[in-house]
């Protein structure tokens, strides 16, 4: 083999992997993609909730939903933002009272040593896990029925992200256990 050949062979195997597309797969295929996308997400939320620290794991948990809004928003082909993930993030959490109070109150019980701690860190990861799935069943559902960043309407979808959160709560409840 020629020393030419051996370098195309090796840049094309460290090329990086095309990025799934929703336009170039059937249904079913988008469902299981962006299921298992959510749900990785979600974990990874759950993870975030273990962070000891008041506020950093609010931050971390912003900046994760921010990014599973982008990955869902590039596999769609829909124009997006850092500045529109956060706003869309906080309206469609913050809509939900259960939500909108868990979170920060669930990362300052942290503040109080061994009980709050305790008690913080459990509540905040089942609820950043919940709410991570939630956001992103939504706006899967959103975009499937071609809706982009700019038509988002937070109060007509607050009764499926309840339902959402609900399944997001045993989807990460079940994995830990």
């Amino acid at each position: 083999m020629s020393t030419a050949a051996t370098i195309e062979n090796t840049a094309a195997s460290e090329a990086p992997a095309q990025a799934p597309c929703a336009k170039s797969m059937e249904m079913d295929e988008r469902k299981a993609y962006t299921a298992d996308l959510v749900k990785k997400h979600a974990l990874a939320a759950a993870g975030i909730g273990l962070i000891p620290m008041p506020a950093v794991d609010f931050v971390a948990l912003t900046a994760l939903q921010v990014n599973l809004l982008r990955k869902l928003s590039d596999f769609y082909g829909i124009a997006f933002t850092e500045e529109i993930g956060k706003k869309v993030v906080g309206a469609l959490a913050g809509g939900y009272a259960p939500v909108a109070l868990a979170l920060p109150v669930a990362s300052l019980l942290k503040a109080i040593p061994i009980v709050g701690q305790t008690t913080g860190i459990l509540a905040m990861s089942a609820v950043a896990g919940a709410s991570t799935y939630a956001v992103g069943k939504v706006f899967v559902q959103h975009f499937e029925s071609g809706g982009t960043f700019l038509n988002f309407d937070p109060a007509a979808v607050r009764e499926y992200y309840r339902e959402q959160f609900k399944e997001g709560s045993s989807v990460v409840k079940n994995a830990s256990e």
